[in-house]
């Protein structure tokens, strides 16, 4: 098994699913990373800590269980703060998922800032996520949504992003930092530079690029950014929205309820400081708990090394799956320019049928249009079939995945 500053053997001991069988006696092969990762013992622990020894609701009781409960979960905000380099933990808000965050950000900010004739600016690119909060709040308002499109190699068009920033009625961008689909690395600090100079607000999809890099969202600078546990070895249920500070104050809440207030009358409301404001009922406790402990597994390995890593193994399953014939690859061959994600077509395989073959194989894969469907209609294609990576896979693992897809060939006779 390959090295490049970590040692993958003793990381996938740390994982108690890549030891089990499937389909008989083939162990599983996981290359499904960019739609959840697996967990490693320390979250999987964290979490059944919580459970066994101190469950208790937060910030709302002055007994040990609850204090203790509170001091974990207080600490995971900490760790994220310094995870992605904010300037402090009240401007991390947990929500259950990034799609949540962005539906945040469009109610309570778009709402606001948004008005008729106003236009928010997204990408060919992205998720649906990044997509359906804006068309409606857009249509919601009487204002334009507007996309910047992407060459042929799934690179994002350039001349296209400076030219929707030139308008005076752009009141945001949102854009994913890294496709889902094509892997494609924007040059985010590039764009968001662009869209300040004209007083422009940017959100960053970040649910495929903060788990992959390292991110320090002071140098971005951009003004939101979005990202979920989930994908980064954490537990589901899990959500970030980081926001500049001046801008959470200025936004009303999201969610109505407990712990978000300071002081409740018949007719008026004092809300809570920040972050509490945006975090009404009772959260995900043992959850964020366990996003704590998977964020010091990343930590321990280094964000850096896992960059490298899956720089190696995508160039590497990338130059074995061009060799095979009837084979379409998406997105930019330059790993440099991409995260370890593979998107393909071979001959006329539906991409179910493909992920069927590959199930047989013991080789998880994920099929289907991804949940980006404007992509998918700028491609000119139904569906595709994608295989993603993460810190625990294994060149022999892409050799596996690479005689699987040879085997598809002969049962389809192409």
């Amino acid at each position: 098994m390959q090295r490049v500053g970590i040692n993958i053997s003793k990381i996938r001991q740390d994982f108690p699913i890549l030891k089990r069988k499937v389909n008989g006696n083939k162990t599983l092969v996981y290359l499904d990373n960019a739609a959840t990762t697996q967990k490693p013992l320390s979250v999987i622990n964290a979490i059944n800590d919580y459970y066994m020894n101190y469950n208790s609701n937060i910030h709302r009781a002055v007994h040990q269980l609850a204090e203790e409960a509170t001091f974990e979960y207080e600490k995971t905000r900490e760790k994220v703060a310094k995870f992605i380099n904010a300037h402090s933990a009240d401007e991390i808000i947990f929500t259950r998922n990034a799609t949540e965050a962005i539906n945040l950000v469009s109610y309570s900010w778009g709402r606001t800032n948004v008005n008729k004739d106003d236009r928010i600016v997204i990408t060919e690119l992205e998720h649906h996520s990044n997509i359906v909060p804006w068309q409606i709040l857009t249509q919601e308002r009487d204002a334009e949504l507007d996309y910047i499109g992407i060459d042929n190699n799934g690179y994002l068009n350039m001349e296209d992003c400076n030219r929707y920033l030139q308008s005076d009625k752009v009141k945001l961008l949102s854009i994913s930092h890294m496709s889902n689909v094509l892997g494609t690395i924007v040059p985010i600090n590039e764009i968001i530079k662009m869209a300040h100079q004209k007083g422009i607000v940017v959100l960053v999809d970040g649910a495929q690029s903060v788990p992959h890099m390292p991110i320090d969202v002071q140098s971005m600078d951009c003004d939101f950014m979005v990202f979920s546990a989930h994908k980064m070895l954490g537990p589901t249920g899990v959500g970030v929205l980081y926001a500049k500070k001046e801008i959470l104050n200025e936004m009303k809440p999201f969610i109505g309820g407990g712990d978000m207030i300071k002081e409740v009358y018949k007719h008026r409301t004092i809300y809570n400081d920040l972050p509490y404001k945006f975090e009404g009922g009772t959260p995900n406790i043992a959850d964020v708990i366990g996003f704590g402990a998977a964020i010091d597994y990343l930590k321990k390995i280094g964000m850096h090394n896992v960059r490298e890593h899956e720089i190696e193994i995508t160039s590497y399953a990338i130059k074995a799956i061009a060799d095979i014939k009837d084979i379409i690859l998406y997105g930019p061959l330059d790993t440099n320019h991409r995260g370890g994600v593979i998107a393909f077509n071979i001959g006329d395989i539906h991409p179910h049928d493909l992920a069927t073959i590959m199930n047989d194989h013991g080789i998880a894969i994920r099929s289907g249009h991804h949940c980006a469907q404007v992509l998918m209609g700028r491609l000119d294609i139904a569906a595709a079939s994608r295989t993603s990576f993460y810190i625990y896979n294994t060149k022999e693992e892409v050799d596996k995945f690479i005689n699987a897809l040879g085997e598809a060939r002969r049962i389809f006779r192409i």
